[in-house]
């Protein structure tokens, strides 16, 4: 089996990112962009949004529709991907237009772009590499599944929608999963894991 091939394309901030061991890594979290492409997706990664420690939100891998992957944070540092949850996880995000333009418009909550099979190739022969070098890891979750939340519709703020509906309803769970030891993380072990509070 060929070796998998990750292009390494670190962030501006990346070396200011919290360190730590990569046997702390137990889950990994599936998101998509929201977004057109892997170029707005690096507009949005490299914005500072934490001005003391000069970084923003990302997540560590991003997979293209191609099957390219490329590695933006290592995973011995802590990225800002979801709510509560980074000390612990990695972030990988599938390039995916969910409800762009306006994601919290009421009117366009459907997400309709499935996963071409190329990128949950490449999905799962991450998560296969992975599993290999991160002894600790055996949870896996959707970022919808970790941040419940919901705001103000952007058309009508009489109305809630959620702020995360990543990687929505057309991710091939089953498919994915079919052959890989991972856990869902939800229930019980859910609400044990909360361990921090960075904001995506």
């Amino acid at each position: 089996m060929s070796r998998l091939a990750i292009h390494r394309n670190p962030l501006p901030y990346a070396t200011s990112l919290q360190r730590r061991e990569p046997q702390s890594i137990e889950l990994v979290v599936i998101h998509c962009t929201e977004l057109p492409d892997l170029a707005e997706a690096r507009v949005f990664g490299e914005k500072i949004l934490y001005p003391d420690s000069r970084t923003g939100n990302s997540g560590h891998y991003y997979i293209e529709r191609s099957g390219r992957i490329e590695e933006w944070v290592p995973p011995q540092r802590v990225a800002h991907h979801v709510r509560g949850y980074n000390s612990r996880s990695l972030g990988i995000e599938l390039i995916n237009l969910g409800r762009y333009p306006d994601w919290f418009d009421s009117r366009g909550q459907q997400m309709t772009e499935p996963y071409p099979q190329a990128q949950v190739d490449s999905l799962r022969g991450l998560l296969r590499e992975l599993m290999r070098t991160l002894p600790a890891l055996r949870w896996i979750a959707g970022h919808e599944t970790l941040d419940s939340g919901q705001v103000a519709a952007s058309d009508d703020p009489a109305l809630r929608v959620y702020r995360k509906r990543d990687p929505g309803p057309l991710f091939p769970w089953p498919a994915l999963l079919d052959d890989l030891p991972l856990r869902c993380l939800d229930g019980d072990a859910l609400a044990s894991f909360r361990t921090d509070e960075y904001c995506s």
